[in-house]
């Protein structure tokens, strides 16, 4: 849910702190032994000031350079000892060179320093104008200082939940080029404001030189004219992006706004990278899944019943289930991966008059998908798991000590699984791996460690990429040699065929037990009770496919490469998963234009983008990484080994020894890369296109 904002005050109280989000990551100032040139050219750092009153719009733009890994420092207005803002801070020389220390300023409003006669923000205003750098404001109020009317000169005030805007000729012609113009503003509850803001006219008579451009804006209610919520106000030689909506970081107009609010901020300039990533993996191929129990409210086979339930017939995908992916596929224009089981596959095989129409189907359209390793039988591969007690234990033996899975069971589970993969041409990288329920890995409360036998059976079968349950540990981190892939878990249930199904198990998890619920919503902290069960009927279809299809476009929009993932029962019988990616995908296509498309990476990649992520972030964290910019030159450099993410303007070029290359592959309009230096130590220069 959207969290409750309020209107922005104007002005806040001066207070005093500096909090800085990363270290300067430019190198000291030189020894002045010249006086500055009075033409020559600045030099510019490639860092962002955010001046902030702790507002969540301000975190908002924080969070979003932080995920795309730019450089800033943070001066955090109600703490107190922080640094005043004037011209030393702001600016220096280096080797006799002019140099501003920020390329963009992102203030919480206008002014935020309490005056209009306040000498930070004459000091802000002076660097502006002189260096030519771009000011963004949060959240701010509509009035003349910002180039527009008030809100009750024609304008509005209020809340602006499900408000339809859309990005105007001159925002897609200019820094939202990516969007294709529609930003629908959320409501994900009507019981609770999300967003508050001002639609506002510019002034119809600005002061002599200034303009104001909107780049976002929608209808004023009740009348035909429309008000700016995003534009550009010029004037003084300065350029301000004027925001006047609250937001946070999770709300989906922000996230759809967001890289164009850093575009305009950097003018298509900064360090690290973006994309919009969305990966589906679908495990279980070939094995059959264990159902939910509607009477019993457990499911047989997977040692949560009571003793005496009668198990329940498992979910298994059939021949035509198999041909609809592919033709979904086609159709979508979209990839799965496909984690499989070969030998709970074959068990089935020959359990069944030794045929199987949908394997084969499977099999013949191999080719259409990326195949991942799910281990030959899918064991559990943790500890030797007790299942005479429920929930299970961790089996001890006569000294007390854990017993584990052995380390050639592993091996062997993973080794025979990829082996028959090879054999039928499967598209596989032997470095992928998907254990049984992420198996292997620690699983709290009854296995607080990874099994110790895990680590070497992976090193001995290749494998470097692990997957992991993002919702037991986000973060990437060492599996002996090979690093973790988190993988969120979507609530498509694996042991569900039918709608019916889902939302029974949705409403055992969900509702209160004074609702005939389990009333774990009510005990767990990270959970929380709908206000009554769904009709088993429609509940799916109106409520839980909108649930779902929000909660995975908000990571493919925020940069997230982590993919999501299901199970091959959710592709048979009522092929629940369907409505969900079909309507991620069409929202998505809706929002984008054809320059931004969404990212669909194979396991391997996604594991090795989250380790350049965290190295490139240890780089800044650690005050490391030197860039700035003179004229139309980058200079880039980074600790040996890591690569610097960088995105450019379109026509950039790479220095190399014997000439230039392209720089960057293109995405939303810029291009970008993980770039490294052409030799240890060595700087990496870039070249920018005489327009930018």
């Amino acid at each position: 849910m959207g969290s409750k904002v309020r209107p922005a005050r104007v002005l806040t109280a001066l207070a005093a702190a500096l909090v800085t989000a990363l270290p300067l990551a430019v190198s000291a100032p030189a020894a002045q032994a010249a006086p500055a040139a009075a033409d020559a050219v600045p030099r510019i750092d490639l860092r962002i000031l955010v001046v902030s009153d702790g507002g969540e719009s301000t975190d908002a733009i924080v969070a979003e350079l932080r995920s795309q890994g730019i450089p800033y420092t943070t001066v955090d207005l109600t703490a107190a000892g922080r640094p005043l803002i004037n011209e030393a801070f702001l600016s220096d020389t280096v080797d006799g060179r002019p140099r501003a220390k920020f390329q963009g300023v992102v203030l919480p409003n206008d002014n935020p320093f309490g005056t209009a006669a306040s000498t930070e923000l004459a000091a802000l205003k002076a660097y502006e104008t002189t260096y030519k750098i771009p000011q963004v404001d949060a959240y701010t109020y509509a009035r003349p200082d910002v180039g527009l009317r008030t809100p009750d000169d024609g304008g509005y005030a209020g809340v602006l939940d499900g408000f339809a805007t859309r990005t105007t000729d001159a925002g897609k012609a200019g820094p939202f080029g990516y969007l294709k113009g529609a930003v629908p503003f959320e409501d994900a509850d009507p019981q609770v404001s999300e967003s508050y803001g001002y639609v506002a006219q510019p002034l119809a008579a600005p002061p002599a030189g200034a303009t104001f451009t909107p780049y976002l804006d929608a209808a004023v209610p009740g009348t035909s004219a429309r008000g700016s919520l995003v534009g550009e106000y010029a004037r003084d030689g300065r350029r301000e992006l004027v925001i006047t909506f609250a937001q946070n970081r999770y709300q989906q107009q922000f996230r759809l706004l967001a890289r164009g609010i850093v575009d305009w901020l950097t003018q298509g300039v900064h360090l690290g990278q973006s994309r919009n990533y969305f990966s589906v993996q679908v495990d279980d191929i070939f094995a059959p899944d264990a159902r939910w129990d509607v009477q019993n409210n457990c499911t047989p086979g997977d040692f949560d019943c009571p003793s005496g339930v009668p198990d329940t017939t498992p979910i298994r995908m059939t021949e035509a289930d198999a041909a609809y992916a592919a033709e979904w596929q086609r159709v979508s224009g979209y990839q799965l991966d496909m984690v499989y089981n070969a030998g709970s596959g074959e068990e089935w095989k020959s359990e069944h008059g030794g045929t199987d129409a949908m394997a084969d189907r499977l099999l013949a359209d191999k080719d259409d998908y990326r195949w991942v390793n799910h281990t030959w039988t899918h064991p559990f591969l943790g500890c030797v798991q007790d299942t005479s007690v429920v929930p299970w234990r961790c089996s001890k033996d006569l000294f007390g000590s854990t017993r584990w899975v052995s380390r050639a069971e592993i091996a062997g589970e993973i080794e025979k699984n990829h082996a028959w993969g090879v054999s039928r041409g499967l598209s596989l990288d032997p470095s992928e791996l998907v254990t049984g329920e992420h198996s292997g890995l620690k699983s709290l409360p009854q296995q607080p460690q990874d099994n110790p036998n895990l680590a070497p059976a992976l090193a001995a079968t290749g494998v470097k990429w692990l997957a992991s349950d993002n919702s037991r540990e986000s973060a990437q981190r060492p599996a002996g040699a090979a690093l973790t892939v988190p993988r969120y878990p979507m609530n498509v249930y694996y042991n569900v065929g039918k709608a019916a199904e889902e939302v029974d198990e949705y409403n055992w998890i969900y509702t209160s037990k004074a609702d005939g619920g389990s009333g774990i919503c009510e005990t767990d902290p990270n959970s929380t009770c709908m206000s009554g069960p769904l009709p088993t009927s429609t509940g799916y279809a109106s409520y839980i496919v909108p649930q779902e299809v929000r909660t995975a476009l908000g990571h493919a929009l925020a940069n997230d490469p982590r993919p999501h993932y299901i199970h091959q029962s959710n592709l048979a019988e009522d092929r629940i998963a369907y409505p969900v990616l079909d309507k991620v995908l069409a929202d998505y296509r809706g929002f984008f234009a054809d320059s931004t498309p969404v990212v669909n990476q194979r396991h391997r990649d996604i594991g090795r983008e989250l380790q350049q992520r965290a190295a490139w972030q240890r780089a800044l964290d650690a005050g490391s990484v030197t860039a700035y910019r003179i004229g139309d030159t980058v200079t880039i450099t980074s600790p040996d080994g890591v690569a610097a993410a960088a995105t450019m303007p379109d026509g950039t070029r790479t220095q190399l020894p014997n000439g230039t290359a392209e720089f960057g592959t293109s995405y939303a309009g810029r291009v970008s890369e993980w770039a490294t230096a052409q030799s240890p130590g060595a700087a990496i220069t870039l070249q920018l296109p005489t327009t930018a």
